[in-house]
């Protein structure tokens, strides 16, 4: 039976998790839901993985801003042989200068003003990935609120189960006793004593089955659910709200599958990455500039020395290398779009299921419990 998390948002909001940690309490479908929904490992993962995008996300905005260098060196050197081109005077005694140090500063920044749309892509992809894991976080909750549901049912028909079998051994004793007083009596033949006796027999080894399961269901429901391990969920309550929600539009399930939405932001961020590709084979253009200081010990000092400018790089062998690059991206593309497809026959197929359950389970639900 499909179930339509989404219509339960309102109810579980008003639910406090301080409200689970009680032991051997009352549970109820609806704090299972939300349960599994935060407070299971895979939630809380899933949860990292966003943190995780949104910092990418905030990362990428980074090539936005100049880069900025500071560098500067200090060189001891053998006293190299200097010769001057230009004449200090008009002596014609050679100059002995002992330049044996060097002192150099340098300070430079740089602006990219194009860059082929590489920016904007790269940007635009990060925060399609953001998309891409909070669909897929939604997704996954989803998924973990089934099968936080089909625990707690599970459960519940263990318990009930556990609950027949008592009934029925209470009855099954009685009449073993009324048998043994009639065959006593010769009212009825041994063999009815015997046949009543087995039967008693086979429900105590249905009742030990039922309390096996119970026990490993509720141990398996409080694990998921990151309750205290000595939780026993004894009084499991099965309330009939409209919590199984037929969904017979199959295009209002497309249009709301978290697992879809995923796919799409995929394919935004297959599309990103083709025009990064593309932006590869473009020339970049940036502004640029630098400060620098020289001193050569007893040679030259130069102070001042400002640039500013536009810098412009081509690599021309992207002419005819990105082409391939750009192929791959664009498979990728379609591979994303394949599987879109693939997820949309999927979900027609889970609605008609769903809807197929949903007329069953109504069609039994006085004979369910």
């Amino acid at each position: 039976m499909h179930i339509k998390i989404g219509k339960l948002a309102l109810l579980l909001f008003c639910l406090q998790g301080s409200a689970f940690a009680q032991q051997n309490g009352p549970l109820t479908l609806q704090e299972v839901i939300h349960l599994a929904q935060t407070q299971s490992l895979e939630a809380k993962a899933t949860e990292t993985k966003i943190r995780g995008r949104k910092l990418e996300l905030e990362a990428s905005k980074n090539s936005l801003l100049p880069d900025a260098k500071l560098s500067g060196q200090y060189l001891a050197m053998t006293s190299p042989d200097v010769k001057l081109q230009i004449p200090l005077s008009s002596s014609s005694d050679p100059m002995d200068i002992k330049a044996n140090q060097l002192l150099l500063g340098q300070a430079s920044i740089s602006m990219p003003i194009y860059t082929g749309g590489k920016i904007k892509n790269s940007i635009a992809a990060a925060g399609n990935a953001v998309k891409a894991e909070e669909y897929t976080a939604l997704a996954l909750k989803d998924q973990l609120a089934q099968r936080g549901i089909n625990l707690f049912i599970s459960l519940y028909k263990a318990q009930q189960t556990a609950l027949l079998m008592e009934e029925n051994i209470k009855r099954a004793e009685q009449r073993v006793i009324d048998f043994r007083a009639m065959e006593a009596n010769g009212i009825i033949p041994r063999n009815d004593l015997l046949k009543s006796e087995l039967q008693l027999s086979n429900y105590k080894v249905a009742l030990q089955e039922a309390e096996k399961n119970k026990a490993v269901l509720n141990y398996e429901l409080v694990n998921f659910l990151k309750l205290d391990e000595g939780t026993h969920i004894s009084a499991i309550q099965l309330e009939d709200p409209e919590v199984a929600v037929r969904s017979s539009d199959a295009q209002i399930a497309l249009n709301n599958r978290n697992e879809l939405k995923a796919l799409q932001a995929q394919h935004d961020i297959a599309e990103n990455k083709v025009n990064i590709e593309k932006a590869n084979a473009l020339p970049k253009i940036a502004v640029s500039g630098g400060y620098a200081a020289l001193d050569v010990h007893n040679l030259l000092t130069v102070k001042n020395a400002m640039n500013v400018g536009v810098g412009v790089s081509y690599d021309i062998g992207s002419l005819y290398k990105n082409k391939k690059n750009v192929n791959i991206a664009r498979n990728q593309v379609s591979q994303i779009d394949e599987n879109v497809v693939i997820m949309n026959d999927k979900i027609k197929v889970q609605v008609q299921q769903a809807n197929e359950n949903f007329q069953l389970s109504v069609s039994q639900k006085p004979a369910l419990f």
